[in-house]
């Protein structure tokens, strides 16, 4: 049976309630801060979240079905304005055309996630990412916030364990001291190859990874991506050279025995969390992308 965009109706008092909820969820987690932009106040933790992630509140309040779902109802129309949802005899919905023009995109995303989840994890980088990006640097990435070590103490540490990192998107910002100094030199044509599940910001990439297969999965999974990577964010901070008590983040003092220990079990902790996240996204690329070539597949929601 060939696939239909659309195998799934929701009536419109159940979607506009998965609309509400998904809208109140987002404005409890944007609200500060959207406070703190208002205030012109910048956040050295909480602003990577919406600006390395450029996914504008906005958008991220948007809530979408995923690919699969008709909507139905008189107030469905508004959704013809967003890009890839068209009008068909039961509802609004996003086409199929659609779906093949991101064809490569999720095509990509599902050979990466599935390769990160086929590996065992590694739990012996330490966070030390954050610590090379300022190794023997002129400058300081984070202005607004001293290092707990200062640069000669920082620069100690560094040299003083190997450097693990194995995500692309962490190792470009290595200073070159320090990229001499790492396991391998990463590259993105290797991205697929190295890519480990064990990894905090390979966890965080799974709401990157979400947010840009929309609107062809729910939003609920985004935020659900999103949640996870707040959490993740937070341990790569505390774990960072940085002193950020002036914010509320008691450090993990990756340089010490008990430091690092005490990263390795919230490590361990996300990587356990984003197992499940990473294995709802892949399958549901899996289906995507078996839908894009036209082969049938039964693709509801997600």
């Amino acid at each position: 049976m060939p696939l239909r965009a659309g195998t799934e109706v929701l009536s419109e008092s159940e979607w506009q309630a998965r609309e509400s909820a998904h809208r109140q969820r987002v404005d409890a987690f944007c609200a500060p801060h959207l406070a703190r932009r208002r205030a012109g106040r910048a956040h050295p933790v909480w602003d990577f979240l919406f600006t390395y992630y450029n996914l504008r509140p906005r958008l991220l309040r948007r809530w979408h079905p995923g690919f699969g779902v008709v909507l139905a109802g008189e107030s469905v129309a508004r959704h013809l304005d967003i890009a890839g949802y068209h009008h068909t005899p039961q509802g609004v919905t996003v086409s199929t055309e659609y779906l093949a023009g991101r064809a490569d995109t999720v095509g990509f995303i599902a050979d990466l996630l599935t390769a990160t989840a086929r590996r065992a994890p590694r739990m012996n980088c330490f966070g030390l990412h954050e610590w090379a990006m300022v190794y023997r640097a002129p400058e300081v990435r984070h202005a607004q916030v001293p290092l707990r070590l200062g640069p000669t103490g920082t620069d100690a540490v560094v040299e003083s364990m190997p450097l693990r990192c194995s995500h692309f998107d962490a190792f470009r910002f290595f200073t070159d001291a320090a990229a001499g100094r790492n396991a391998e030199r990463l590259t993105r044509d290797r991205q697929i190859a190295t890519e480990q599940p064990g990894c905090v910001h390979a966890a965080m990439d799974c709401y990157k990874w979400a947010y840009k297969l929309g609107p062809l999965v729910s939003s609920e999974l985004v935020m659900d991506c999103l949640e996870l990577a707040a959490d993740a964010r937070e341990l790569d901070m505390r774990a960072s050279p940085y002193d950020l008590s002036g914010y509320g983040f008691d450090p993990i003092a990756v340089e010490t025995p008990a430091g690092r220990a005490e990263y390795v079990r919230a490590q361990q902790e996300i990587a356990e969390r984003a197992a499940p996240l990473r294995a709802t996204l892949a399958g549901r690329c899996d289906l995507l992308r078996t839908a894009a070539r036209g082969a049938g597949a039964d693709v509801t929601g997600g």
